[in-house]
């Protein structure tokens, strides 16, 4: 495939409204043959064509695999404190807490009535508190990293990623309220509200960093070739400030 010939054709045909499931399909294949590298040039592009955020995030979800084990180049190349090293040693400390989200919302789920004596609904607490605290990790990007990366013509992913921080924060603050409530409130209810917010949220998450930990912070780190910069944008962070789960070497 000629993919600047292929990417051009496509451009031209989104820009004079010609979008079809024809076009769709050539578009993944297209992304599905792009390397790392070259993703974020080319999700900004058909961006400026006129595809919004949610048609790119589940175009790309599709070939996310390929791309698997470009996260453990990308630490091997940046020293512990890095800004990148930090976001993705925070997405580590996520996935274990969507693990754990998972395996007490399977056990309550087998409960007939609310017991305080049970570890499950402390354990739920503590969860959606840390869930909750993401957000100063989603600010560090949101306000550090994605206007980077942007100055750098690298749209396409993070408005992605902006769009599924936008999802999820209700979900995380919910999920926070439910936690804290489950004594005083119809106990099937609460079951059904929980068993809904984890299928909602485990997924999503476990995605998004996904594409944050393969596709977008390689492209940054390739895009971003200052040192003196990375350490103007971890200081920058510090004054954002970190979550409580942050690795102790993340923080100044």
């Amino acid at each position: 495939m000629n993919t600047d010939q292929t990417l051009s054709d496509i451009l031209n045909r989104l820009k004079a409204g010609q979008a079809n499931e024809d076009i769709w399909q050539e578009v993944r294949e297209l992304l599905a043959s792009a390397s790392p590298q070259d993703l974020p040039h080319i999700e900004a592009q058909l961006r400026e064509a006129g595809l919004e955020p949610q048609d790119l995030r589940h175009l790309c979800s599709a070939h996310l695999e390929l791309f698997a084990g470009a996260v453990d180049r990308l630490r091997q190349r940046v020293p512990a404190g890095h800004m990148l090293d930090t976001l993705v040693a925070e997405h580590e400390m996520i996935l274990g807490f969507l693990d754990e989200l998972e395996a007490a919302n399977r056990t309550i789920q087998s409960m007939d009535r609310f017991d305080p004596q049970r570890d499950e609904f402390d354990t739920l607490r503590h969860l959606a508190e840390h869930l909750v605290e993401t957000e100063k990790h989603h600010q560090r990007e949101e306000d550090v990293l994605f206007p980077e990366v942007e100055a750098h013509g690298l749209t396409g992913p993070s408005d992605v990623m902006r769009l599924e921080h936008e999802e999820m924060r209700p979900i995380n603050r919910e999920l926070r309220e439910l936690a804290d409530s489950a004594e005083s409130i119809d106990f099937d209810w609460f079951k059904n509200r929980l068993n809904a917010m984890t299928e909602a949220l485990v997924p999503t998450l476990r995605e998004h960093i996904a594409k944050e930990n393969n596709v977008l912070y390689p492209a940054a780190l390739e895009a971003i070739d200052s040192p003196e910069r990375w350490e103007q944008m971890r200081q920058r962070c510090d004054q954002i400030g970190y979550c409580c789960f942050t690795p102790a070497s993340g923080r100044v």
